[in-house]
């Protein structure tokens, strides 16, 4: 190793001159050990850059990052290759004399370890090197990918290697600033630039080894927070009588996040609800109910009483953390059951010192109690939870992507209130609450039970909500069946339960609070895939009710005045921005002009700032006049059509559902029309007939509109066919176009015009507009002969199949859309996926140039509506499904 090391070290020391450089010459040694070092140094030369640099065969390979490492997955920094330098290297920090090669102060910036993911060597040779950092900034996943083709040339040298720098999405991504905003100083002495370049002497600092907290200040800088120095005291008596305990106030759960500078948000832990009652050395921990469970929350005792000589009351959270630094409600039960580490994150202050705090503004509250928990270790058991004000939408979406439970919005001017408001607010990022045990299925393959039968107390009734399977390992579930037969019973506790449960049910005592998540719930308030998290302790199955998202259109101006807030309840009128397109992002869209026209078509639209996606940051306003800009390209395909509906309340990132049936609430101008179902039974289907139903709809957040192949007035006769092209995994976006003008030509050998759209997902819808004339059963039959005799033709392209089996390397001619109460994507529709696409008609010309399927954003959508109509003529053929072939393919 050290001699190949002396090798890759050759053009290091000839480029150095020793005598008059304090840079290490580098002999030749064996690596660190296991772990591979890491290092980044920042480097005011002729041009100020970082210089990152890995071990890896006994040196450091080297890359020259240009603007600096950005832990915002969307930069792709420059990475020059430089020459590789040795071991030693990785500590300097100093002046390298003007005139001497790499001139300037150098200062260390990061180090830590890294871990290759894949083999390291033939990373770099293919140029996609993939890494593991644990550094004390850059931390997590990256990868440096070379740019082969586009290395830059030096006359008389070897070509400079240009690669790229780029951060994976993980739990320490972020999605704006970047690491060399927030951090300016040395990891190794903590002075910047300038004091190393005087030669200052290095500053006292204490390290403290990371902890997965929160950070939500952005504009704080971290490393410029003194360093605390430890407290070391002995506990004292308190001056004061230790307080006592106090009902909690509760958060409103809504379905959105709420909007303005007068809301500060806050993470929603995972954990136990906690009091801390303080007077001196005195410590009481109370839970949400008033248990004092200061014995099982031990370990938390001591540091409580050093904090203060005087006395005070916190309200927090409980919390223990999974291995990837979420704070996990799992977790913590094995924390408290097995020995574990516990943090309390401290987010309200009630009582200080004899004095009530509870009337004064929650920010003052907040203030107060930063101030007693005073300058803390990030791996102190007592943490201040930080909050955001204002940026609600923004902090939710950073939450949610990693990975956490969601949100507390809270009003900066509210009193503390014990009971639940609407002046803090819960918004979820996944769903899961508690639900009470009221009995449980035997297994016939193990000793314990096979599912919990679940509920919630409407009044004194427990009403069955469902039952769990699955989310129980074997020790939990013996230790959860002994409490299920010591609280057995003969008689049900539910109101109701299904026949088909009681007959093979076991009853309990309802007692039991279960914590599960589950993905949404049936019509009936039955659970969809639910998972069992773990059993609370701290709540009581009395208060365990139903929880259903407040419209926060509802909640938020209520919670202002229940608040007493002066503040006036303002439209955000965002400044209109350019069209352009840049980096492959969506452009917007003028705000002003979805404002304007909702109020001339009189839709009411609340919160028109809230960002539907953010990755774009398309806001609601926006998408409305995205509508306004395609109403009359689109109205006469969708108008007087039933239509089912892809809402998405929190924006596209998060939980969007599928919506048939008309169930009220919606405003007027979303109509509705009876359909017999296949039972017999009429439901209500939406539809609409102006620009003021797509506002509607906007506004209870629809994100993609799907209609019927036959208008509200003639149900049972479809105007249209259609074949949606589905390729498999690995076939491209040519393949898809290629099938589609097949399709055409088939089409048109059968007398049938027809006309393509790019589906805003991956594949190409071929429509065929056709009289109204034939029933559902004839119209499917003919398309599903029609695309079995194509893939009869062409077995090795083509199958008429659904199976995933029967797809594999072909194109899928998906008929079923051809009948009854099947519906597909509407033509200028907006989809609920990454990008803000949409569903665009084409003339098969401009097919051939289209790149992919969902390459058209809201502008670009707008561009194509505004041109020449690309279906001219769609509702002027008079063609029909004739007998001869009818004949010819069912």
């Amino acid at each position: 190793m050290a001699e190949k090391a002396d090798t890759l070290l050759k053009e290091y020391r000839a480029r150095r001159d020793f005598a008059k450089t304090q840079e290490p010459e580098g002999a030749a040694r064996a690596g660190t050990g296991k772990q591979l070092s890491f290092v980044v140094q920042k480097h005011d030369a002729t041009r100020l850059h970082y210089d990152f640099r890995i071990e890896l065969d006994g040196v450091l390979k080297s890359w020259a990052v240009t603007k600096g490492p950005s832990d915002n997955p969307e930069d792709k920094r420059l990475a020059v290759r430089v020459e590789d330098h040795p071991l030693d290297y990785g500590g300097f920090e100093g002046t390298i004399p003007e005139g001497e090669y790499g001139g300037g102060t150098v200062m260390l910036w990061d180090e830590g370890t890294w871990e290759p993911i894949g083999d390291p060597h033939e990373g770099l040779q293919k140029g996609d090197l993939k890494m593991r950092l644990n550094g004390q900034r850059m931390k997590g996943d990256w990868v440096l990918v070379h740019m082969k083709g586009r290395d830059s040339k030096r006359r008389g040298a070897a070509a400079r290697q240009n690669w790229l720098l780029i951060k994976h999405r993980d739990r320490y991504a972020r999605d704006e600033g970047t690491l060399t905003e927030r951090f300016t100083r040395s990891v190794s002495t903590g002075r910047d630039l300038e004091g190393i370049a005087k030669g200052l002497k290095p500053k006292k600092r204490t390290r403290t080894p990371a902890k997965a907290v929160w950070q939500s200040n952005a504009d704080e800088t971290e490393e410029d927070k003194p360093a605390p120095a430890a407290r070391a005291r002995k506990p004292r008596p308190g001056t004061k009588p230790l307080p006592e305990f106090r009902p909690p106030q509760l958060a409103t759960l809504v379905d959105a996040v709420p909007q303005g500078d007068d809301w500060l948000f806050e993470m929603k832990y995972d954990g136990y609800r906690c009091f801390a009652a303080i007077s001196g050395g005195s410590v009481r921990l109370y839970t949400r109910n008033g248990n004092d469970w200061t014995d099982k929350f031990g370990a938390l005792v001591d540091p409580f009483s050093r904090l203060t000589r005087g006395s005070a009351l916190i309200d927090g959270e409980i919390c223990a953390f999974d291995d990837k630094g979420r704070t996990d409600f799992t977790t913590l039960k094995t924390a408290l059951s097995e020995g574990g580490e516990l943090v309390f994150f401290a987010f309200d202050l009630l009582e200080r010192d004899g004095k009530d705090l509870s009337r004064r503004p929650l920010k003052e509250r907040k203030d107060d109690l930063k101030d007693l928990l005073g300058k803390i270790e990030r791996s102190s058991s007592i943490q201040f939870s930080e909050h955001v004000t204002g940026n609600g939408q923004r902090v939710f979406d950073h939450i949610c992507r990693a990975g956490h439970e969601g949100i507390i919005a809270k009003l900066a001017s509210a009193p503390y209130r014990g009971e639940r408001t609407r002046s803090w607010l819960k918004v979820k990022c996944t769903k899961r609450q508690e639900f009470v045990i009221g009995g449980w299925r035997p297994s016939e393959k193990k000793r314990t039970f096979a599912s919990l039968l679940l509920g919630t107390f409407e009044g004194d009734k427990l009403i069955y909500r469902g039952r769990v399977g699955t989310g129980f390992n074997t020790k939990g579930s013996i230790e959860l069946q002994k409490k299920l037969d010591a609280l057995a019973r003969k008689t049900k506790a539910f109101e109701e339960v299904p026949r088909d449960i009681v007959r093979r049910a076991r009853w309990v005592e309802p007692e039991l609070v279960a914590e599960v998540a589950f993905t949404e719930t049936t019509p009936d308030n039955y659970l969809r895939h639910p998972s069992f998290l773990a059993l609370r302790e701290d709540i009581q199955a009395k208060g365990v009710v139903m929880e259903t998202p407040r419209p926060i259109e509802t909640v938020e101006p209520a919670a202002r005045d229940e608040a007493k807030d002066k503040a006036k309840n303002k439209s955000k009128t965002t400044t209109a921005r350019k069209t352009t397109t840049t980096g492959g992002k969506a452009a917007h869209l003028p705000v002003e002009e979805g404002l304007a026209a909702a109020e001339r078509e009189g839709v009411r639209l609340t919160s028109p700032d809230r960002v539907i996606y953010p990755e774009q940051g398309v806001t609601k306003a926006e998408l409305v006049a995205y509508y306004a800009a395609v109403a009359e390209r689109m109205l006469p395909y969708i108008a007087d059509r039933p239509l089912s509906l892809v809402r998405c309340p929190q924006g596209r990132a998060k939980y969007c559902f599928f919506q048939k049936h008309d169930t009220g609430g919606f405003p007027s101008e979303m109509k509705s029309v009876a359909i017999v179902e296949k039972e017999g039974e009429k439901e209500d289907y939406f539809y609409i007939d102006s620009l003021a139903g797509l506002i509607a709809g906007t506004q209870m957040n629809v994100l993609e509109w799907h209609l019927w192949g036959s208008r509200r007035t003639s149900i049972e006769k479809p105007e249209r066919l259609i074949f949606d092209i589905d390729p498999d995994v690995g076939l491209d976006f040519a393949a898809v176009k290629a099938a589609a003008v097949d399709l055409r030509s088939e089409l048109a050998g059968l007398g049938l015009e027809s006309f393509a759209m790019v589906t805003g997902g991956k594949g190409v819808h071929v429509i065929v507009p056709i009289r109204p004339r034939l029933e559902w059963p004839q119209v499917k039959e003919f398309c599903r002969g029609f695309a079995q005799k194509l893939a009869g033709e062409q077995p090795d392209r083509y199958t008429a199949n659904l199976s995933k089996a029967q797809r594999k390397g072909k194109l899928f001619i998906d008929y079923l859309r051809n009948e009854r109460g099947s519906t597909a994507i509407a033509p200028w529709s907006t989809r609920s996926r990454q990008g803000a696409p949409v569903a665009v008609p084409v003339t098969w010309d401009e097919l051939d140039g289209v790149e992919k399927a969902n390459q058209f954003s809201l502008a670009a959508a707008v561009e194509q509506a505004r041109g020449p109509d690309p279906w001219k003529g769609y509702f002027d053929l008079k063609q029909g499904l004739t007998k001869a072939m009818l004949d010819k393919l069912t």
